[in-house]
Formats: structure tokens, sequence, C-alpha cells
């Protein structure tokens, strides 16, 4: 897994929502297995899952921020990642940036339990990932 590639698509994400305080956002890449515990422990549906968002932002803060802001945790199944990034048929890298763009929207407010916000977490979606080539966020 390339950690550099998947910072960036995180750095992308933040500046093209126009994030611009310190942020610290925690990635985890796991398998369907423990996805699967937490999708059912958080969210009550008992199988895998791509993404998890559990964001710092929600409810009372508990003090004041000093230092950079403490958005929240994405957990990103690997395993799902592959097959669905061989479904829709580009690498497992592409497939991990989505996954991580994705992950950082949902920490940023946006939610995609409607249609209309599925489709405008797609369209936020396209628009970060069109300025990333390579791996570099441009």
């Amino acid at each position: 897994m390339d950690r550099t590639r998947l910072i960036e698509a995180v750095k992308k994400t933040l500046r093209v929502e126009y994030f611009e305080k310190p942020a610290e956002i925690s990635i985890v890449l796991t398998n369907d297995e423990q996805i699967q515990k937490l999708n059912r422990e958080y969210r009550g549906v008992d199988r895998p899952t791509d993404v998890l968002a559990f964001s710092q932002l929600e409810g009372e803060p508990m003090r004041a921020e000093v230092g950079p802001v403490a958005l929240g945790d994405i957990v990103i199944s690997v395993e799902t990642a592959k097959r669905q990034a061989a479904e829709r048929g580009h690498s497992t890298a592409d497939e991990l940036d989505l996954l991580a763009v994705h992950g950082v929207l949902h920490l940023l407010g946006y939610d995609d339990q409607t249609e209309a916000g599925a489709a405008e977490m797609r369209r936020r979606e396209s628009a970060i990932l069109g300025g990333i080539e390579n791996g570099r966020a441009t």
C-alpha cells in the first residue's frame, strides 16, 4: 500500500473542501472480518463494508481546540477495495484513494444516506480525484 498516495488524497480533499486548519485524521487499513465487526457494532449492519468514518466533530466538543483539529478516523477494508477495484476496472490504489476521499467527506459532514446526498458525494469525489494523477495531488 502506498501511504504517500493516501495522504495526498486526504490533503487534496481538505484543500478542495476549503478546510484550512491543521487537521489530524487516522486511517486504518484492515480486512473484511474486522470492518464487519465495526459495521455491526456501530451501524447495526452485520456485513463487511468498504469504508467507515468516525467523526470527532459530532456532539459536544470535549475541550477547546489547541493545535490540529482531530477530524476523526477512517477505516478501509483492503479486501473489499481489491474486489471493488476489479469490478470497476481500475487499480486497488485508485480504489483506496476513492475510499479515503469518501471517508474524509464523511468526516467533513457529507452524508450519502439519501439519493441527493449520495449524488453530491459522487460529484465531490470526481472533482477531487480528477486532480490526482499517479498518486500526486495537483
